[in-house]
C-alpha cells in the first residue's frame, strides 16, 4: 500500500519517512539539530515548492517531525514557549494543506515533550501528533507510537514501532512494507537529550 510521506511519534521515539512515486531522488541530510530533505545530486531540476524542507528540528522542549515547511514554525513556537498543541495546531492551520494536484495533507508530530508542558501527561515525556487536510485539522496527544500519513492513513492511528533509538527508528520506518521508500529520519530521547539519525537506503 502507498501512503505517501508519514510520521510516527511516541513519548520518547519518533520517525519521519519520505515515500514518493513522483520525486524519488531525494535524501535526508543531518545538519546539527536539523534533518533536511533535499534533492540528490542527480535529481532533475524542479520548481516544486514541496521537495526540499526541514523534516526534523530539535528544540529544548521537544523534537518536531513533519513533511514540509511547517516544521520550522512549529519548532519556533515551541522555543518561544507555546503549549505543544498550540504550536502544532496554529502552524498547521496557518500553512494549511499543500496546494498541489492532490491537496496533500500536512502532517507533523512532537516527540519527548517536557512533562511540565500543560498539553502533555504530568508523569513523563509526552508526544503530540497532527494533520491538516482539506476537510479537517486534527491534533492529538498520544501515549503510544502513532502514525499519520499524507494518503490512506491520514488520521492518527496506532503504529507498532519497536525501535527505541534513533538509528533503529529511521531504519524501521524505511523498511516498513509501505511502498516507495525514499529516505527516513529517526529521533529518540526527551527534551534536552535527543539522539538523531538518518537513513537513505543501502
Amino acid at each position: 500500500m502507498y501512503v505517501g510521506r508519514f510520521v510516527v511519534v511516541g513519548p520518547t521515539v519518533g520517525a519521519y519517512r519520505v515515500s514518493s512515486r513522483s520525486f524519488p531522488n531525494r535524501q535526508a541530510v543531518r545538519r546539527d539539530d536539523t534533518v533536511t530533505v533535499e534533492p540528490t545530486a542527480d535529481a532533475p531540476e524542479t520548481d516544486n515548492p514541496y521537495i526540499s524542507y526541514n523534516g526534523v528540528r530539535l528544540t529544548e522542549r521537544g523534537a518536531v517531525v513533519g513533511n514540509g515547511s511547517h516544521v520550522d514554525p512549529i519548532a519556533e513556537k515551541l522555543e518561544r514557549g507555546y503549549p505543544a498543541r498550540d504550536a502544532l495546531a496554529e502552524s498547521l492551520l496557518a500553512l494549511d494543506f499543500e496546494k498541489d494536484d492532490y491537496d496533500t495533507p500536512r502532517i507533523a508530530g512532537i516527540v519527548g515533550l517536557y512533562s511540565s508542558d500543560p498539553t502533555t501527561a504530568a508523569d513523563g515525556p509526552g508526544a503530540v501528533i497532527g494533520t491538516v487536510r482539506r476537510d479537517a485539522l486534527l491534533v492529538e496527544e498520544v501515549t503510544e507510537p502513532t502514525l499519520v500519513a499524507t494518503y490512506e492513513a491520514d488520521s492518527p492511528e496506532p503504529f507498532g514501532l519497536a525501535a527505541t533509538d534513533a538509528t533503529s527508528a529511521a531504519r524501521e520506518v524505511y523498511d516498513h512494507e509501505y511502498e516507495h521508500a525514499v529516505c527516513a529520519a529517526g529521533v529518540a530521547g526527551e527534551a534536552g537529550a535527543f539522539d538523531l539519525a538518518v537513513y537513505n537506503g543501502a
